[in-house]
């Protein structure tokens, strides 16, 4: 459970836990890293957030890591380029799309971070994929 004032540093810090997890497990990454975010940290400005890495092998737990099943989910998705500090506008185009065409379903948020930190400090670099849940219109 996290503030929304405090996700971005939780999240630098989480991302680096796992990072440094699978190098010293050696696993291999099978996918880029992503997040799954609930919609009260938006709504209510505190609430659940898990970040993570596909991996191939066996995970043992280590310290706030451990393994975890990402469910399939529907998503509306979009590309939001550059720091995360103003996805909130991102997210905020995305379920306008998803509530004006009904399309909305409850579930977390998601982020796929195509290129991010681990990839280059520059920040305006950053490649987010932003999907928030829908159901299948056919």
């Amino acid at each position: 459970t996290v503030d929304r004032s405090d996700i971005l540093v939780w999240w630098r810090g989480a991302l680096g836990e796992l990072h440094a997890t699978v190098a010293a497990q050696r696993l291999e990454p099978t996918g880029p890293s992503g997040g799954l975010y609930a919609s009260e940290i938006f709504t209510e400005d505190r609430g659940e957030a898990l970040v993570f890495i596909p991996v191939s092998g066996d995970v043992r737990p280590v310290g706030r890591t451990g393994p975890v099943t990402v469910e399939p989910a529907e998503l509306a998705v979009t590309a939001h380029q550059g720091s995360l500090a103003d996805a909130d506008v991102t997210y905020g185009e995305l379920g306008a799309y998803a509530t004006r065409h009904e399309l909305s379903v409850d579930g977390p948020l998601r982020e796929y971070y195509l290129r991010g930190s681990q990839d280059t400090p520059d920040e305006s670099q950053w490649l987010t994929e932003i999907g928030w849940p829908i159901f299948r219109a056919g």
